[in-house]
């Protein structure tokens, strides 16, 4: 068989090989590339893999396959981290897990000399992973500063409150599609695919890649910008329709033509190639010695989706008791009232039960709101990037000030001021799991694995408790007054939602 033919087909059973036991996963990744408009450069990943490796094909001469069985070990762990993101539902780790799990094996089959020449079109797989949406909240942040800042620069006055400013004319809010994300990645990519084929400097690469992440975000400050001045300057005649997103796409592909345009003038693929050395042919290994050396490999990436079928085995994740959680039993003089407080509610999905409750004890009043989980599947977790306090670009209510609550028994809740109506909320939240109240994401997911991990059910919650008054200050007082009568048997009633 030629050798280039064996080398694809070797690949190919790679990609086969790998994706048959994480089809789960992948099936999630060509999901999102296929609907997402920020992640759909994906399906060009796999296309440009094959393309570039056989670019690359004249520098492979001479080589044979050489499987690498120490690469066993960062298949170990990378399978290790992929097991821990499916245990705490963090997709983005099992998807990243899922393209390193893929670059690993690659080379440990191929050999180290093999997958020398094949470095970058291995790396440019890592392009798939459909992450960067954790960028969201602090672009779209920048780009309301920067924004704000011009427009008063050109003498325009703008009162700002977080992600929405008014001008005389007009209300403006950065949503997250003038976060410049989609601008982002899809400018890393691109740029670094001009950098590998343009030139071959290490450094003159890097720069351009560097500048390849730098020139979206400002351009896209930019854009932002020059959409509020056309609103301004015609009355909001353009730049607020479809018009809004056609001169945003406009203006990037302008400033990523220059940015190409201004690359190409130092562009070293036009020069002599390399001379590249004659490679002297290397004899291929027996069979029985490639197969032992295949075997560790490919065992290290089949045992962690066995793993994960044990620990979810129905007996592990069977629910003990209802996740609808009892009464809260309220101390006197506190009493439930059936008048909302105010028009507000945490941004929360994908939960098994919902309970929102206000009460009140003659002077102060609060609201208590319970989303309880239970068996999380992709869409419905507990810590997922669309469930938050407050959504970024919420029409009614902006987020001003947070830090650390109260504490209670079984921790310290997170405190976050609010204003939007005619007086300011104030709002303590956590994640209850398994009798611990925790605000950290990363620390919530963590201790959702080790649950999973030991065999418990996979039961959890999130609690917030807001009150409202003059000042942030009287709304923090009501808050306390509620925690100290009933702080207690809000931890006792969460504690019947998640103890097996």
């Amino acid at each position: 068989m030629n050798p280039l033919i064996r080398l694809s087909v070797t690949i190919g059973a790679v990609f086969v090989w790998v994706i048959g036991f994480y089809h789960v996963t992948a099936a999630e990744v060509f999901s999102i590339w296929w609907r997402s408009d920020t992640f759909a450069h994906g399906l060009l990943v796999i296309p440009m893999f094959a393309w570039l490796a056989w670019r690359n094909r004249e520098r492979l001469i001479g080589l044979n396959l050489a499987p690498a069985p120490l690469m066993v070990v960062p298949l170990l762990c990378t399978g290790l981290v992929w097991l821990l993101g499916e245990l705490a539902s963090v997709a983005s780790v099992s998807h990243a897990a899922l393209a390193l799990l893929l670059i690993f094996s690659l080379v440990g089959v191929l050999g180290l000399k093999l997958a020398r020449p094949l470095a970058f079109p291995i790396l440019f797989l890592l392009f798939g992973v459909p992450i960067g949406e954790f960028m969201l909240p602090i672009m779209m942040k920048y780009t309301a500063i920067f924004t704000v800042a011009a427009l008063r620069l050109t003498g325009i006055p703008v009162y700002q409150e977080g992600l929405h400013f008014i001008v005389p004319n007009g209300r403006w809010s950065v949503v997250e599609a003038c976060s410049g994300v989609r601008y982002l990645i899809a400018s890393l990519m691109v740029g670094t695919l001009y950098a590998y084929l343009s030139y071959r400097s290490l450094t003159r690469r890097l720069v351009f890649v560097g500048f390849a992440i730098i020139v979206p975000v400002v351009a896209n400050w930019l854009r932002a910008y020059m959409i509020v001045i056309i609103g301004y300057l015609s009355e909001n005649r353009l730049g607020t329709g479809v018009d809004h997103l056609l001169y945003g796409w406009v203006f990037f592909g302008i400033v990523i033509l220059l940015m190409f345009w201004l690359g190409g003038r130092w562009r070293e693929d036009m020069d002599a190639p390399a001379h590249i050395p004659q490679t002297v042919c290397s004899t291929p290994l027996a069979t029985s010695a490639l197969l032992v050396r295949l075997a560790p490999l490919a065992l290290a990436v089949a045992v962690w989706p066995a793993i994960l079928q044990y620990l979810d085995r129905p007996e592990a994740l069977q629910a003990s008791a209802s996740v609808e959680p009892k009464p809260l039993v309220l101390a006197a003089p506190w009493a439930e009232v059936a008048e909302p407080l105010a028009a507000f509610k945490p941004s929360f999905h994908g939960y098994r039960s919902e309970r929102l409750r206000h009460y009140s004890d003659g002077k102060s009043r609060v609201a208590v709101y319970v989303a309880t989980y239970a068996q999380q599947v992709p869409g419905r977790e507990l810590v997922q990037s669309e469930n938050m306090l407050l959504q970024p670009a919420d029409p009614a209510w902006s987020k001003f000030q947070e830090g650390k609550g109260g504490d209670s028994s079984a921790g310290t809740w997170h405190s976050a001021v609010l204003s939007g109506g005619s007086t300011p909320l104030v709002v303590w939240s956590g994640y209850w799991i398994n009798g611990r109240l925790v605000t950290s994401d990363y620390v919530a997911k963590g201790l959702l694995a080790i649950e999973k991990l030991q065999g418990h059910a996979d039961r959890s919650a999130y609690v917030a408790i807001w009150a409202t008054g003059q000042d942030a200050a009287s709304a923090t007082s009501e808050l306390e007054a509620f925690h100290r009568s009933n702080g207690q048997g809000l931890i006792d009633m969460l504690a019947t939602v998640v103890v097996p």
